[in-house]
């Protein structure tokens, strides 16, 4: 026993000879690599293949052999594994093992002066969130006890990422072995890194997801420049171009943020791989459309402390929901075949990492998939599967010994053998006494003793032997030394055994048997199987441990499946036309294939569904002209005074409720404005209401392009209060911008039709020259008189037109000179009051403008009066005696018109899209309720069944209530209540959401 302890002992402080080639010794020199022979293993070669009884050769750092009946060379230190299993050890994809830790960048209260370009010394970039110039393995330093840490856990090497910017530079893949840097460091450079975050960049720009996202595309332009031509030295630059022949990563916060980081890479021709959030399982089907290969953590949320009812209120239901489906991420992906590796990053704490990989497993990961994603995928996706991943001559000795089957809950991992470095994870291996095994127990006779339970908490049970009925026991182990006890029926008392694990056999125990007569006699019990496979639980992956269903999207009311369109007539109904036919009673509209086929009286039905409208009212669908729904991170750019360069379209969000709600309120088209931070703001966005559709299948296909300019306060920003920020800080500043701006786009336009002339494409500039080419169109937030007569003069000046003045709330003023220029104008009813740009707002102005010859709209510009534009559109009625035929328009045609969509919406005619609201009433009254909507003839919005939904909604949230109940009771550890209002995005809404996100 003495020998086998003091062997074991010294191989734990066995050093690899690896020595340094150019560093010296001090001492003697020895280079004779360090030889092991692990026998009798059951080794994991990869994923499929595995094994029995099987010798693995080490000799230095490498893989000298593997098989079965392999000769032992002398020389070679022979380490008995009978009953153990070996794997290949773990590689983490993505970490920041060894690298500082990044700090949040201290920003003064308020707005402080802006910092317009990079103050970093050297040939950079102008923008510091673009860093591929930083190099990981220049941040580098070894840190041993992170790295026993991550051993213990059975991992052998990780790829340590510099988490900090938009263009992050190159990574660095790094063993974790107990080596100094120059030992561990197995690929300086092994990929290009990406975000979304502008982390600790103390430039303003971009201060918007949208922004961050126009930033990378323009430099890949402009990389793509610079790499053809001889002007400028730029070493970001030029490292961002020496980046791409690595494999390039992504770090993605959410699943949304996967699709956009994805049409970035369509865009440029690149394969991204996916570092992600982990709930990819909301939008499986188009994150498997993306065809990228994935990261996936395994931070599962804490159940939330819900006892306190007004704290559970707190919560919202798609949090609650993700919270029981987050563990079964994994495998829902491994269900539709994506790629995908697994990693620590994300975790609260590394000890997290087994519980939630088997919870991962519980909840239908396979085994062989968690194998393969910790090792031969994570290998593969770094392309350094030559060196790891599997366990074959001639890779690193880089493995795992553990005491069985590696996912089973009761499993030991033992050692971690890194670059043929041993660590010892737990105590020797001569210590692990699992197993069945048969012994003899006089006055009981032949039996069959059973040792599992998790190391440290051992369980034994002993049954006669051919008899299944077992008698539990009690165990303990003090050392190498074990203690049982039995209560056995054929014996009056307690039957007590102490014994050893014998030298010549580790799996053979002996001792002594105490008989409950105090009779004392020798004992042993000879190892005869295995018990891993009793470990496990029958049923445990039976259990049906989610009862949530995935809905689209992953919100309160959405749909397990998506709606289709369908065939539909509505008899008999009051329809709104807003065509020559005007407002017919008793009129029918039959929809097909998601087009409206016909108009008329006493239609034929055939197969359609048909709907009873007698009483009620149809109606072509409510279209907003200026709305600030469905975006993420930021409405506004304004960190700079022209961005035309930022599109809505890059973030859109289909996860926002706002979509249903406006749907209940009759609006099935809105347009997506960038906010009025900015004389030239960003490109806008035109999107249907499709509940429950991607961010792409929600954008209005083949519609025009806008982009949003704006005047006033808002511009200017002095009504801030703050001197010094960026400029314009006047009214005549921001005239000066739009002259600056058209002036550049002429001469750059004129730049590229030069022939041979090698031109920095310039996203910004192309923007404003599809407006000189009448290819994208302005609307414009404008208020005061003075400045919209600016505006139009420069228009006038420079060649361009506008198309809308938007919340014009003077338009009364200069009606004629729009209706001139043919400029259209869309309006708040009656608002105002709310600033001083708006003192001489009248609700008649809607009126005078229609009067005037200007195609006149109303708008929303917020969330909640969007639900209620026909009640807008009523109070045109009122205010200026129009009729309710074109007060209505004013809210589903006209705005057609001015977005140029007219020739498929805003009116009720066959071939136009079957865009539909059926209304109790009037929609112009006050008591008017929207029955159902429909988008493109699918219905997405139902009265009846809404009310129906809502019952349901409330049992699913008792249900995961009273489960977030049970799972603190159990034990489990649980998260404060709460939830982050959603922000409801106004023109003037400034944020930064995107440091360190």
């Amino acid at each position: 026993m003495r020998k086998s302890l003091l062997f074991c002992f010294f191989l734990c402080f066995i050093q690899l000879v690896s020595a340094q080639e150019t560093f010296p010794v001090n001492g003697s020199h020895d280079k004779r690599p360090q030889q092991f022979a692990l026998t009798n293993a059951t080794i994991v070669i990869n994923s499929e293949k595995r094994i029995e009884d099987a010798t693995l050769l080490v000799k230095g750092q490498l893989i000298e052999a593997v098989g079965k009946d392999l000769t032992i060379p002398k020389g070679y230190a022979v380490v008995d594994l009978n009953g153990k299993h070996v794997y290949p050890a773990f590689i983490d994809a993505f970490n920041t093992y060894g690298l500082p830790e990044i700090k949040p960048l201290e920003r003064s209260g308020g707005r402080s002066t802006p910092v317009m370009q990079s103050s970093k010394p050297g040939a950079t970039g102008w923008n510091e969130a673009i860093a591929p110039e930083t190099k990981a393995v220049n941040l580098f330093s070894v840190n041993t006890s992170k790295a026993a840490e991550l051993k213990k856990l059975g991992f052998g090497v990780v790829q340590s990422v510099n988490r900090n910017g938009i263009a992050r530079g190159s990574s660095v893949l790094t063993s974790l072995a107990s080596l100094s840097e120059n030992e561990v460091v197995l690929r300086p450079e092994v990929a290009a890194h990406y975000s979304f975050s502008k982390g600790t960049a103390s430039t303003d720009y971009p201060s918007s997801l949208m922004g961050s996202i126009a930033l990378l595309r323009q430099t890949y332009y402009d990389a793509d420049w610079y790499g053809r031509q001889q002007r400028e030295y730029n070493v970001s630059l030029q490292e961002f171009n020496r980046l791409q022949a690595l494999p390039q990563i992504f770090e993605a916060s959410d699943v949304l943020d996967i699709l956009r980081a994805n049409q970035i890479a369509r865009e440029f021709g690149k394969n991204y791989i996916m570092k992600t959030g982990g709930n990819e399982y909301q939008r499986i089907e188009e994150i498997k459309a993306t065809a990228a290969a994935l990261i996936v953590p395994l931070n599962y949320p804490k159940a939330y402390d819900v006892e306190d009812p007004l704290s559970a209120a707190r919560v919202s239901l798609s949090q609650l929901k993700h919270w029981e489906l987050a563990p079964a991420n994994a495998a829902a992906l491994e269900k539709a075949g994506v790629v995908f590796a697994l990693t620590l990053e994300g975790l609260e704490k590394t000890s997290d990492f087994w519980p939630n990989l088997r919870k991962a497993i519980e909840h239908g990961l396979s085994e062989k998939q968690a194998l393969k994603s910790l090792t031969e995928i994570p290998a593969a996706l770094l392309q350094v599967s030559d060196l790891m991943g599997t366990i074959e001559k001639g890779k690193l000795a880089n493995f795992i010994v553990s005491s069985g089957d590696l996912f089973e809950e009761e499993n030991a991992i033992y050692e971690t053998w890194v670059q043929g470095e041993r660590f010892i994870a737990r105590s020797s291996i001569a210590d692990d006494i699992h197993g069945e095994y048969a012994t003899s127990i006089p006055g009981f006779g032949a039996a069959t003793l059973n040792i599992t339970g998790k190391p440290g908490q051992l369980e034994a049970s002993i049954a006669k032997a051919g008899d299944s009925t077992k008698t539990k026991g009690r165990i303990s182990a003090n050392g190498s030394l074990y203690t049982l006890s039995f209560n056995l029926k054929e014996m009056d008392g307690a039957t007590r055994m102490s014994a050893y694990v014998t030298e010549s056999n580790p799996k053979r125990l002996k001792g002594e048997l105490t008989l409950p007569d105090g009779t004392i006699s020798p004992w042993e019990a000879s190892y005869s199987k295995d018990v891993t496979s009793d470990r496990k639980k029958a049923d445990g992956r039976k259990t049906q441990l989610v009862e949530s269903k995935v809905t689209f999207p992953f919100l309160s009311y959405g749909n397990e499946e998506l709606p289709r369109a369908q065939t539909v007539l509505f008899k008999n109904a009051t329809v709104w036309s807003n065509e020559e036919l005007g407002i017919v009673p008793a009129t029918d509209v039959l929809i097909e294939g998601g087009k409206i086929k016909a108009v008329g009286k006493n239609l034929s039905a055939g197969n359609a569904l048909v709907i009873d409208a007698t009483g009620k009212h149809l109606t072509p669908g409510i279209i907003d002209e200026h709305s600030h729904i469905a975006i993420s991170r930021g409405v506004n750019e304004g960190t700079q005074a022209v961005t035309s360069e930022v599109r809505i379209g890059d973030v859109i969000n289909s996860e926002d409720i706002n979509i249903y709600r406006q749907l209940a309120g009759g609006v099935t088209t809105s347009h997506l404005l960038h906010g009025s931070a900015n004389p030239i703001g960003g490109q806008s966005q035109l999107i249907k209401l499709r509940w429950g559709r991607s961010p792409e299948e929600l954008k209005f296909e083949g519609s025009d392009g806008f982009i949003k300019f704006a005047l006033g306060e808002n511009v200017k920003q002095s009504n801030w209060g703050i001197a010094g920020v960026r400029f314009p800080q006047t009214r005549m500043g921001v005239e000066q911008v739009f002259i600056d701006a058209f002036t550049r786009a002429k001469e750059y336009q004129a730049a590229l039709g030069e022939k041979g002339n090698l031109v920095r494409r310039d996203l910004e500039l192309d923007a404003l020259v599809e407006i000189l080419n009448d290819e994208r169109f302005i609307t414009c937030h404008s208020y005061v008189q003075s400045e919209i007569n600016m505006l139009m003069d420069v228009a006038d000046r420079m060649g361009f037109k506008i198309n809308t003045f938007t919340h014009i709330l003077e338009g009364y003023k200069v009606a004629d000179k729009m209706s001139e220029r043919n400029i259209a104008g869309s309006t708040f009813a009656d608002w105002w009051a709310y600033k001083m740009e708006v003192s001489d707002a009248i609700p008649y102005n809607a009126y005078l403008m229609h009067s005037q010859g200007v195609l006149t709209g109303i708008n929303s510009d917020d969330a909640e009066m969007a639900r209620r534009l026909n009640q807008e559109a009523a109070k045109i009625v009122k205010y200026g005696g129009v009729s309710e035929e074109e007060a209505f328009k004013m809210v589903t045609l006209n705005p057609a018109k001015m977005l140029h969509i007219d020739d498929r919406v805003g009116s009720i005619k066959a071939g136009k899209d079957a865009d539909l609201v059926l209304w109790s009433d009037n929609p112009l009254s006050i008591y008017a309720r929207a029955e159902k909507t429909f988008v493109d003839g699918v219905k997405y919005w139902d009265f009846e069944e809404d009310q129906a939904r809502q019952k349901q909604l409330v049992q699913e949230r008792a249900r995961l209530i009273q489960k977030s109940l049970d799972s603190k009771k159990s034990g489990s550890s649980t998260q404060r209540a709460e939830t982050k209002p959603a922000l409801l995005y106004h023109c003037e809404t400034m944020e930064d959401f995107t440091i360190l996100d």
